[in-house]
């Protein structure tokens, strides 16, 4: 294994999340046209193989983190990458929807095995104090293979099957490269950390509502990721080859999606959330109003992907505060509950085009995207307008369940990093983590 600075570490892992998820996962949707022409798919049958790369997906997320201490961050990362490998090469040799559904599900297998593995490798060759900056440049390796994938679809709009087969020879790279640069460590959470307490009553308040938030998300959501160029070139008859750039435009604009959500939890979450939840709806309503034309559409696209990112990153930001010492549930839960949400989309938005149409379609899930923001001051943010009344209700009900783990004071990603994890005594572990990877 080579080592690595933390910048090189983030830089790599962005690498592997960019082919993880922007190539195996989200970039099944630019190819919709052309793959629905050649299979003779109807768009309900689109949208149930849709869902499946995200049911794959929070079936390896609950196996991953025993996978990660079993295997190894190494080992699992390879095994994620050949996978993915194998997803991509039956895409690109599929003749049916059965194979196509096949490779899809595949491919969401890949995505929910390599982030565990990531954060496994990260604990030991990290310092803590840059887990907040690399956990973000990772991240954003989602926006960056969604703009890899562009040019494939610019000049290669009917070539899917040779696409997904370039896609499958850099997995294989990335297979390569995970072996030579990640440690064979297993230990997500380090040995000197204290045990985190049970979850209290309030907590377990708060996940549920965190989890309903991210469903709802990723249900709204899942119009644009599956039938967003579809729907340029049926309604708005734009070649093929032109929606591209509608993800080169979600990718660019998806790259902010980190800042925002930062910035989220140093103010207000649940207005963040409300607003970003109104510009996700807009951009359906956006798109399906104007499909003809490329630049509004590509500015829709622009607004859809900073909406998304930045709710993605808020959740994420949430969950990891939510459940401190839990480096295996906190980041997971919200991600789970978000692909859930587009498992369940993505079939209802396929009838409802098949029904009534693409503009009918996008604009029901517009209006559910609205309901969902009005409701957000329900959302568990660092400001929870809900937590008094709750606190006040456990508290008559039992008060010794109610005690929970202190708020930190500073607000951010890093912030969020540092109250992971605590010694003995309940302060923010400091101990570096050279000593650790050596160890390991």
């Amino acid at each position: 294994m080579k080592t690595m600075s933390n910048m090189g570490f983030a830089l790599f892992g962005a690498a592997l999340v960019a082919i993880s998820y922007g190539l195996a996962r989200f970039a099944f949707g630019l190819f919709v046209p052309s793959i629905s022409a050649e299979l003779n798919l109807t768009a309900y049958l689109v949208g149930i193989i849709g869902a499946l790369p995200f049911i794959s997906f929070v079936l390896a997320t609950l196996v991953a983190p025993l996978a990660a201490d079993r295997f190894g961050a190494r080992n699992l990362a390879v095994l994620s990458g050949g996978i993915g490998v194998a997803g991509l090469v039956v895409i690109s040799q599929s003749t049916s929807a059965l194979s196509l559904g096949v490779g899809v599900f595949i491919c969401g297998i890949c995505t929910g095995l390599m982030m565990p593995a990531l954060t496994a490798a990260m604990q030991a060759l990290v310092s803590r104090t840059m887990h907040g900056r690399v956990s973000s440049i990772m991240n954003a390796g989602t926006s960056v293979g969604i703009i890899v994938a562009v040019p494939t679809v610019v000049f290669l709009a009917d070539a899917w099957r040779f696409t997904y087969s370039s896609f499958a020879v850099l997995a294989g790279f990335g297979v390569v490269a995970a072996w030579y640069f990640i440690p064979s460590v297993s230990r997500i959470v380090p040995a000197n950390a204290a045990p985190p307490p049970p979850i209290t009553r309030l907590q377990w308040s708060r996940l549920i509502r965190l989890s309903l938030f991210a469903f709802a998300m990723g249900f709204v959501a899942a119009p644009y990721w599956l039938f967003a160029p579809d729907l340029v070139v049926t309604l708005g008859a734009l070649p093929p080859n032109q929606t591209g750039w509608l993800w080169f435009a979600v990718g660019l604009a998806g790259l902010g999606g980190a800042v925002v959500s930062d910035l989220a939890d140093r103010n207000n979450p649940p207005i963040t959330q409300a607003l970003m939840l109104m510009m996700l709806s807009s951009s359906l309503v956006l798109l399906a109003a104007s499909p003809s034309y490329l630049a509004l559409a590509m500015f829709s696209a622009m607004v859809f992907g900073l909406a998304y990112m930045s709710l993605t990153g808020l959740y994420l930001m949430t969950g990891i505060r939510l459940l401190p010492g839990r480096l295996a549930m906190g980041p997971v839960l919200p991600f789970m509950a978000c692909a859930l949400g587009q498992a369940a989309g993505s079939p209802v938005v396929g009838l409802l085009v098949d029904g009534f149409g693409y503009a009918y379609a996008f604009s029901v899930f517009a209006v559910v995207g609205i309901v969902i923001a009005i409701i957000s001051p329900a959302y568990p943010g660092h400001i929870d307008y809900w937590a008094d009344l709750v606190e006040e209700a456990a508290e008559e009900e039992s008060p010794h369940e109610q005690e929970e783990q202190p708020v930190a004071e500073e607000t951010g990603l890093q912030a969020a990093y540092d109250q992971q994890l605590l010694d003995e005594n309940g302060e923010p572990l400091e101990e570096p983590v050279d000593q650790e990877a050596s160890a390991s």
